[in-house]
C-alpha cells in the first residue's frame, strides 16, 4: 500500500489541502484540532476584517463556501460585503467543512519529523505511534510564531503570559478579564485597534500605544471603494487584485523587494466597521518608539520616545503586544534538527519553489511560511484559493 502524504494542521489551509488531495484519490493522513488556533487564540467577540467573500475555505467541488455553511445551519447569509463574519460562525463553518470533507481527521499531535532515507519521511505522533509519509505538508497556521518585540522582552521575563505583566493578543480569548483594569495595548493594526475596542466595551480603560504619527487608520467602506478599479477580497485596487489572483510571478521578485511587500501590503489598518467602535472608548497614544520595558511596583512601565523627541513614561495594570506574527522555524521543533538545518531559507522563512514546494524533496509548506515566497495573500483564508490546488496537484505529479 502507498504511504500516504501527511498534512500538519486542520485550520483553512490544512483542511482546503487534504480536500483537494482526498479529491484526488491521494491517500492522506491530516492531524491536528480543527480551526484550534481561531478557537483559542482569536477574543470572543471578534468580527472577522476580511468580506464573506474573502472567508472561504477552498473545495475542490462546489457547496462548500461560507454561504453554503449558513443554508445548512439556517441561519442568515452573509455575502455582501458590509455583512461581518462572526468568529464563531467563521470556527463554525471551518468545523462543518472538516466534518464533511475532511472526515477522517486524526486529533492529535505530531511530535516529530525526520527523513527517511533518500524519499519519505519518518512521524512520530503524541500517541506514540510511529508511521511514514511520502510527503509532509506544513500547514500549522500561526502556531507557535506569536511575536514579542525585543523591547518588550525586559517586562516579561518568562515570555508573555495572559496573567503576567504582558501578554500577546493571541493569548486572550476572554479580554472581560481587564475590566477595570488599566490597559496599554502595542500596535496598530486590525488585532490591536479590535483588541482595545472589546476590551473597552468589557470595562478596562484602554490606550493603544501606536508609532508614529496618524498610526491608527480605518479603511474606507465598501460605499466608498473607487468603482473604477478591480475588485479584490482586499479591496478594489491594481495591486491588490493583482496579488491576490496572480501571485505566480512573486516568488521571482528580489528578496528585498518580497519581504518589504510581505509587510507593508495590506499592512496595520483597522476594519472601516470598527471605527465607531474604537473612537468612543479608546485613547491613542503616538510615539516615535518603544525604547524600553520594565516593571515599576509590579505594575509595567513603557519608556517611550515621543514624536517630539522627549522621553516619556506609560504604566498600566498589563501590556498586551498585539505586535503580529513572525516565521520561526525554531518554533516549528516537531521538524527534526536535520531538516531544519537543510531547509533553504531566506530572512528565516522557506524558499519554496513551483506548487508551494522547500528545497527538501516532499516537504511543502502553506499559509504564513509561503508569504515570503507567494505573497501576501497567502497570511489570509482566501489565499487557500490559490495555494490548496496548486499544491495538491504538484504534489499528485511529483508523486503520481
Amino acid at each position: 500500500m502507498m504511504d500516504p502524504v501527511a498534512v500538519i494542521g486542520a485550520g483553512p489551509f490544512g483542511l482546503s489541502i487534504a480536500a483537494h488531495l482526498r479529491a484526488r484519490g491521494i491517500p492522506v493522513r491530516v492531524f491536528g484540532e480543527p480551526m484550534v488556533s481561531w478557537r483559542a487564540h482569536m477574543p470572543e467577540g471578534m468580527l472577522l476584517k476580511s468580506t464573506p467573500a474573502a472567508s472561504n475555505l477552498d473545495a475542490p467541488q462546489r457547496g462548500h463556501n461560507l454561504v453554503d455553511y449558513c443554508d445548512a445551519a439556517g441561519i442568515p447569509r452573509l455575502v455582501g460585503d458590509e455583512d461581518l463574519v462572526p468568529v464563531e460562525t467563521f470556527i463554525a463553518y471551518g468545523e462543518w467543512f472538516q466534518q464533511r470533507l475532511v472526515p477522517e481527521l486524526e486529533r492529535v499531535r505530531v511530535v516529530s519529523v525526520d527523513r527517511r532515507g533518500a524519499e519519505g519521511f519518518e512521524l512520530k505522533l503524541d500517541s506514540g505511534e510511529l508511521f511514514t509519509a511520502r510527503a509532509v505538508v506544513v500547514a500549522t497556521g500561526l502556531s507557535g510564531l506569536a511575536h514579542l518585540p525585543r523591547e518588550l522582552a525586559a517586562a516579561a521575563a518568562d515570555g508573555p503570559t495572559p496573567t503576567g505583566a504582558v501578554s500577546h493578543s493571541s493569548q486572550h480569548h476572554d479580554l472581560s478579564r481587564f475590566s477595570g483594569k488599566e490597559l496599554l495595548v502595542v500596535g496598530a493594526g486590525q488585532s490591536a485597534l479590535e483588541t482595545a475596542a472589546l476590551a473597552a466595551e468589557a470595562g478596562a480603560r484602554v490606550r493603544v500605544v501606536a508609532r508614529g504619527e496618524g498610526a491608527v487608520g480605518f479603511g474606507a467602506p465598501p460605499w466608498e471603494q473607487p468603482r473604477l478599479r478591480p475588485e479584490s477580497p482586499f479591496g478594489r485596487a491594481w495591486s491588490l487584485w493583482a496579488l491576490s489572483y496572480y501571485p505566480h510571478p512573486y516568488r521571482y521578485l528580489p528578496p528585498q523587494a518580497r519581504h518589504f511587500l510581505v509587510r507593508r501590503v495590506l499592512g496595520p489598518l483597522g476594519a472601516w466597521w470598527l471605527r465607531e467602535r474604537f473612537e468612543e472608548k479608546v485613547q491613542v497614544r503616538e510615539v516615535s518608539r518603544i525604547v524600553r520595558s520594565g516593571l515599576v511596583d509590579g505594575r509595567p512601565t513603557l519608556a517611550v520616545q515621543t514624536l517630539g523627541g522627549r522621553m516619556e513614561e506609560l504604566s498600566a495594570d498589563h501590556v498586551v503586544a498585539a505586535t503580529g506574527y513572525r516565521v520561526d522555524l525554531a518554533a516549528m521543533d516537531f521538524l527534526g534538527h536535520e531538516l531544519r538545518t537543510e531547509l533553504a531559507v531566506s530572512r528565516g522563512t522557506p524558499k519554496l519553489g513551483a506548487g508551494f514546494r522547500s528545497s527538501i524533496p516532499g516537504l511543502y509548506f502553506t499559509g504564513l511560511p509561503a508569504a515570503a515566497s507567494y505573497g501576501p495573500v497567502m497570511r489570509f483564508v482566501c489565499g487557500t484559493e490559490f495555494a490548496s490546488p496548486r499544491l495538491a496537484r504538484h504534489l499528485a505529479g511529483a508523486h503520481g
